[in-house]
């Protein structure tokens, strides 16, 4: 889950891939630069005591402010000007902490995501693997809607950081239970992980939408009912109509929205036990 981007460099170009021209970082810098942010954490367990007076500010810190921006106005909002702002620093001084606001993206989505606080191996899980992937179903959702901008990254390209790969080997090692080939385990996974998490970004879109205009999805509905006696063809829409008839349509927006995805994860875990 991360902002896509292209990294480039004037003469990178010329100077061919992993080089730099004028002394500018190569792409390889910038990757690297990032992973040691994703995992200061482990880093700074490994390494020397830190001497001497504290620094002001921590990457920690930067990131919380930056998460606490964009829950409150969005991501766009998330400038490095906004939040030097929020903690009365420079703007020049949060770019010694964190190269730019790509990077900053990619901490706070991986923040966002240790927020689940998925069992890790050898800690105690309840239920069976059913309900093992409900918790993290839930908390997936939950991470969601306290922070309803992570509906606007995109899981092609993840960071590869803690968050990240929490969730990956907690539904890796549900599934490796199950019997299943590799390959096959690996899919099963990564179908969890894309019905969960697709929902979870269209719920976080719901409650947005909600917010931002102060109108609810069942009276913007509400607003357009015209449409049905006016536009709707029924001989061009036989099973909508039949459905309707039927009272397949009768629940909120919100009541739909929940028993489809519900349905869905029941009928995607029971393909995956067959």
């Amino acid at each position: 889950m991360t902002v896509e981007r292209e990294r480039t460099g004037k003469g990178t170009a010329e100077a061919g891939p992993g080089k730099s021209c004028a002394g500018e970082p190569t792409v390889d810098d910038q990757i690297d630069r990032t992973l040691r942010l994703l995992w200061r954490d482990r880093e700074a367990r490994a390494g020397e005591p830190a001497r001497g007076r504290r620094p002001t500010l921590t990457v920690a810190r930067i990131v919380a402010a930056a998460i606490a921006v964009a829950d409150a106005d969005g991501l766009a909002a998330t400038s490095m000007h906004r939040v030097a702002k929020e903690l009365g620093a420079g703007t020049m001084t949060l770019y010694t902490y964190v190269p730019g606001k790509t990077e900053l993206v990619d901490l706070m989505v991986d923040d966002a995501l240790v927020e689940r606080r998925l069992p890790k191996p050898g800690e105690p899980r309840a239920g069976d693997w059913r309900a093992q992937v409900k918790l993290y179903s839930d908390r997936t959702r939950e991470v969601h809607r306290r922070h309803p901008w992570l509906r606007e990254m995109s899981r092609v390209r993840p960071a590869l950081g803690p968050g990240q790969l929490a969730g990956q080997e907690y539904l890796l090692s549900i599934v490796d239970g199950l019997g299943l080939a590799p390959r096959l385990a690996v899919a099963a996974a990564n179908s969890i992980a894309t019905h969960v998490d697709a929902n979870a970004a269209l719920e976080a879109e719901s409650a947005h939408l909600e917010r931002s205009t102060g109108q609810s999805n069942d009276a913007w509905w509400d607003q357009r009912s015209s449409f049905w006696g006016k536009y709707f063809d029924i001989e061009a829409h036989p099973a909508m109509n039949r459905t309707w008839l039927g009272g397949g349509f009768d629940q909120s927006v919100g009541e739909q929205a929940a028993e489809a995805y519900e349905f869905g994860l029941d009928r995607l875990l029971d393909g995956i036990e067959q």
